[in-house]
């Protein structure tokens, strides 16, 4: 049997395309048949690297015996939650009124106007420890439906008010916390820190990238910050092979990996390493660093240069599907198996992540070819992702873009990613395109028009969702980081970047108001809020702003008589610009005002050390900085 997912873009959705499942994908329609049939519906989301999504797919939606009782009693929605992240949003905020420990896959029940009645994650074919099964599942529920109806409704009704109220509490406004809050919040982290084998807490134990970007931007975390690395890139987490890591470690030690490997994590852990050597000097975050980018480059990268979203934890190892045995096998045996299969989406915002992690970390280190890496993946997105109205796509395969909706996340990590390229390679393009993708999310929230812009400084251009908008369950404001940083986040810190560069106040407030929204959260939940706790802590002081301008035939990284620039790539200022001079006049003729009258002197290459657009006489050796 062929459903209805044959077509569509997304890799986890073509992989059930032939599951005996009646599945729709993600839209009117499927609400409109659970309406005319009369029947509750199933949204099971999940995403194509997800080794319990694998689990539950082979268990029970291949099982033609569930598949029967689905189609015949519900309508069943599949969703990517990459694809769909506001989707997956919304559906986790309903869920989490059922149960807790939510993950994926996510199987939600919902009525026919979308409304979310009863959820929960895997569930087994057969009843196991206390746990029922999927066709126990499947029958109370269609019992529940058909028998007493009136108290589902009220159950989904009562979903919905519990949602409104958390989205009234997300966007409480608070102030944002001074020095001492900051460092109480590092404080918070530090008690959490495993003694023996590092990390935060116990088992599982992730990454926490956002939580190590904060804890390197706080002079007193450091230590803490640089041991995590260490001890991460020592353990089991970290593959040796490819220089990747993986999603997250099952046991406290590190060991027992879940083992896909995502692009946000890579990008947001290269960013952490070169800022680790800037810092240190020492080789092993460099290692660690060029190991990470040679599995970017080497694994994620597609045809064009933009990369794709995650490589699986299964590969096909003798004839059957195993999870981890392609990298628990040494180079040798390695080499003759076939590699898990690569989730090829390209998303937009975690693209925008690995370009300014690449551009950032190759003007730390000096590796100028990770900067045309970032370049070309810079105009890959654009060119398939960018509509003649300046708005975003979500996603593609191979350069067949999906009708899924951009979220800020998009908008923010693109234009985070493009302004590091220009700080790092002076492309003023991708400057001046960030600005126009933050200014769109400005006007959509009634900022540059002069409105107040409701309870946030920023805003989706074109809207959401169009089905979650009509049901009434699209998130307003999602503050919520993990794993990455939250939409809200990512725009907010590129709009603060863009003060920097432009000296435009209208983007430091907007950055600031933004992050006035999870302030107060940050401070109780430090480690779910990391990459909002580093934009707070860059917008707690007087950030410094250094600009290091080169004649052309030289680059931004060579003729370097005196160190200079060399000295530049690993100094502490917020924000580091390494161009050529005629690049920088472009730059400050675009009304990027930091570049403005930056000009070589005798030659050499010359230092502008700026705090808030105030600069010191400009230098031309390593001792002047």
């Amino acid at each position: 049997m062929t459903n209805r997912l044959a077509g569509a873009i997304s890799p986890y959705l073509r992989a059930h395309a032939e599951n005996p499942v009646d599945w729709f994908p993600w839209g009117p329609e499927a609400f409109a048949e659970a309406r005319r049939r009369d029947v509750p519906v199933i949204v099971s989301i999940g995403y194509a690297t997800c080794h319990w999504c694998h689990v539950m797919a082979r268990e029970s939606f291949s099982d033609p015996a569930v598949a029967a009782l689905m189609n015949e009693r519900f309508v069943s929605i599949k969703v990517d939650r990459e694809e769909h992240p506001d989707v997956d949003a919304a559906y986790l905020s309903a869920a989490s009124a059922f149960t807790e420990g939510l993950g994926w896959p996510l199987t939600v029940f919902a009525t026919s106007s979308g409304r979310a009645f009863f959820a929960g994650t895997y569930f087994p074919p057969v009843a196991t420890g206390g746990r029922p099964s999927f066709t126990q599942i499947l029958g109370a529920v269609a019992d529940a439906w058909a028998e007493r109806r009136a108290e589902v409704e009220a159950d989904a009704g009562k979903v919905r008010e519990a949602l409104a109220a958390a989205a009234a509490r997300a966007t409480t406004v608070s102030e944002l916390p001074d020095g001492r809050a900051l460092d109480a919040a590092v404080g918070a982290l530090a008690e959490t820190e495993d003694p023996q084998y590092g990390g935060f807490g116990g088992a599982p134990k992730f990454p926490v990238a956002p939580v190590l970007g904060f804890l390197l931007d706080r002079p007193a975390a450091r230590e803490l910050a640089h041991r995590t690395l260490r001890r991460m890139a020592d353990s089991p987490l970290r593959d040796p092979v490819d220089g990747g890591f993986f999603r997250y470690a099952t046991r406290r030690d590190w060991s027992d990996p879940h083992y896909e490997r995502m692009l946000y994590d890579n990008a947001q852990l290269l960013d952490a390493y070169a800022t680790a050597w800037a810092q240190t000097g020492e080789e092993w975050a460099a290692r660690t660093a060029d190991g990470v980018a040679a599995f970017l480059l080497g694994v994620l990268r597609r045809p064009g240069g933009a990369f794709a979203s995650a490589q699986d934890s299964e590969s096909v190892i003798d004839g059957a599907r195993v999870e981890g045995g392609y990298y628990r096998a040494d180079p040798v045996e390695r080499a003759r198996l076939a590699p898990p299969a690569i989730d090829e989406k390209v998303l937009t915002g975690w693209n925008g992540f690995a370009i300014g992690a690449l551009a950032r970390a190759g003007r730390i280190l000096d590796r100028p070819a990770w900067i045309v890496a970032a370049g070309e993946a810079a105009r890959s997105v654009l060119g398939t992702h960018r509509r003649p109205d300046g708005t975003l796509a979500r996603t593609s395969v191979d350069g067949a873009v999906s009708e899924a909706v951009a979220t800020l996340e998009d908008y923010g990590g693109l234009a985070g990613g493009l302004l590091e390229l220009a700080l790092a390679s002076g492309d003023v393009e991708a400057a001046t395109t960030a600005r126009e993708l933050v200014d769109l999310c400005l006007e959509a929230a009634g900022v540059l028009q002069g409105h107040d812009g409701g309870d946030c400084p920023f805003g989706v251009p074109g809207g959401g969702d169009p089905l979650l908008q009509s049901t009434g369950l699209a998130v307003r404001v999602d503050p919520s980081e993990g794993a990455y940083p939250s939409g809200l986040t990512a725009v907010a810190s590129a709009a603060h970047t863009l003060f920097l560069m432009t000296a435009s106040r209208r983007y430091e407030r907007a950055a600031r108001e933004a992050m006035r929204l999870v302030a107060g959260p940050a401070a109780s939940v430090p480690s779910a809020f990391g990459a909002a706790l580093a934009l707070m802590s860059r917008l707690e002081g007087e950030p410094q702003q250094l600009v290091v301008v080169s004649e052309p035939a030289e680059g931004a990284g060579a003729g370097d008589p005196e160190g200079l620039i060399a000295a530049a790539r690993r100094h502490p200022a917020a924000l580091v610009a390494l161009v050529d001079a005629p690049r920088g006049d472009a730059l400050a003729a675009a009304g990027f005002e930091l570049f403005a009258g930056r000009g070589t002197r005798d030659g050499l290459p010359t230092a502008y050390l700026c705090r808030d657009f105030v600069c010191r006489l400009p230098v031309t050796s390593p001792a002047g900085l």
